[in-house]
């Protein structure tokens, strides 16, 4: 695990874009929420979500730009969001994302998705959100503290089995439904 003074060389290098340092930490980056988000939308016509179909299917998604007042999550909401930050991780740099504990406290629950390969690059981290209370509406806000995100140096990956050149995800910006 990377600590503070090679995560400073990192936010320095450019593997990860959009970062003051105050949140720089001991050992991870906090992240911040960016504006755009996908929520779940009603599914008032029964439509079954086929995980096993081709192409991939996925619930339907209204995309929404929070403004200063935010968006309340209601108990059970589910919806897609992402970083401030933008990653370029190298082939010797792979990283992975934590909720923040106290969010956590709060009801809010982070898929765990959020492993991040090396060569990933050019992308905001899509993170899948839900409200886990069941009587509290939870209110998100662009630019507040979402996470962490805690570094890894590896073996160099070759070329041809990085994320550069067989990832899916690479380039993509904001929330990310696919």
């Amino acid at each position: 695990m990377l600590s503070y003074l090679e995560l400073v060389e990192l936010v320095h290098n450019g593997v990860i874009t959009e970062v003051t340092p105050e949140r720089i930490n001991a050992a991870s980056i906090d992240l911040t929420l960016n504006s755009t988000i996908f929520v779940e939308e009603p599914n008032f016509n029964n439509r079954v979500v086929d995980l096993a179909a081709t192409p991939r299917q996925y619930p339907d998604f209204r995309q929404i730009e929070m403004t200063e007042e935010g968006y309340l999550m209601y108990p059970g909401c589910f919806l897609l969001a992402a970083t401030q930050q933008v990653f370029n991780l190298p082939n010797y740099i792979q990283a992975n994302y934590f909720l923040n504990s106290s969010l956590a406290r709060a009801g809010l629950n982070a898929a765990l998705a959020m492993m991040c390969d090396p060569g990933w690059h050019g992308s905001n981290l899509t993170l899948e959100l839900t409200n886990w209370t069941e009587h509290h509406p939870l209110r998100i806000h662009p630019g507040m503290k979402i996470g962490q995100m805690v570094f890894n140096r590896v073996t160099p990956v070759p070329e041809h089995r990085s994320y550069s050149t067989v990832g899916s995800y690479n380039n993509a910006k904001g929330p990310v439904i696919r």
